[in-house]
């Protein structure tokens, strides 16, 4: 399959490059130039849009919480729009990166793809920015919104900043520990978005989380076993909010039981399916 991959640089871009060229696909990175994209093309039969300003980058002041909309909300707008301009061979698949964050704070209630969104910051933004891709939606593109949970690896994202802290005795249940965090490695990560790219059953939002929910409490007990390090000195909310801002309360404190109902449907086979394994292995390459 010839793929047009936007925000290939990133943690998951990255490993998904190297994982379609080892499949057989054509891929080709969208590069961004002083003044943009050239979205002024012709585009292939796919294509994967990863963008968007690391939201865990900086705390998070009004202007950078702007930043973190705008840099997903207008690229994907302006992709889906030139997508649908394109009269003559219209590309079949648009995936777009995506969050569960879109839920929101939810308790223990399992979220599957038919849930509602929340209210939060990162839900208004999730909304605004699936709903950005309806320009390729509405000529007939297919389009799938991957709303990925924490991607482990010790290469990026929040687990590489995870260990240090674990590793020198300082990791702790944060909260109550009671929060659901949803999970999924990097290689079921990018296993996923192949998997949906080349199965045109799947369509709309879909999970990118393992099967298998945890708790705060739960991830924080099976990191500090993985690395053989205790895990005692917990971290209460305030604690958070002082050190993180706003940040805090919707990564750290909110409680996301995402379920992947759409990929055990559609038949998905998770290399790592429980916790234990997957944190094992993402320590280890």
């Amino acid at each position: 399959m010839q793929i047009l991959l936007a925000g290939g640089s990133g943690l998951i871009g990255t490993a998904l490059q190297k994982q379609l060229l080892e499949t057989g696909h054509d891929v080709e990175l969208l590069r961004r130039g002083a003044d943009g994209w050239d979205l002024n093309r012709e585009f292939p039969e796919a294509v994967i849009h990863l963008g968007g300003v690391n939201i865990a980058s900086k705390r998070w002041t009004a202007r950078f919480q702007q930043q973190i909309r705008d840099s997903r909300v207008h690229s994907t707008e302006q992709l889906a729009q030139a997508m649908a301009n394109q009269t003559q061979n219209r590309p079949k698949t648009l995936i777009v990166a995506s969050a569960v964050g879109l839920y929101g704070h939810r308790g223990d209630e399992p979220l599957t793809e038919q849930a509602t969104p929340g209210k939060s910051f990162l839900s208004q933004t999730g909304q605004q920015w699936e709903q950005a891709a309806n320009p390729a939606r509405q000529v007939g593109i297919r389009v799938i919104h991957a709303r990925f949970g924490m991607v482990l690896s010790k290469q990026g994202g929040a687990l590489s900043k995870m260990l240090l802290p674990f590793k020198l005795c300082l990791g702790g249940v944060v909260g109550s520990g009671k929060q659901y965090w949803p999970w999924i490695s990097l290689k079921d990560a990018t296993g996923a978005v192949e998997f949906a790219l080349e199965n045109e059953s799947i369509t709309g939002p879909m999970n990118v989380v393992s099967p298998q929910t945890v708790t705060c409490y739960e991830f924080t007990k099976a990191l500090g076993q993985v690395l053989h390090r205790p895990t005692v000195l917990p971290m209460p909310a305030m604690a958070a909010r002082l050190a993180l801002g706003p940040m805090a309360d919707e990564l750290l404190l909110a409680s996301t039981r995402a379920v992947p109902q759409k990929l055990i449907e559609a038949g998905y086979v998770f290399s790592h399916q429980s916790l234990s394994q997957a944190l094992r292995y993402a320590v280890s390459v």
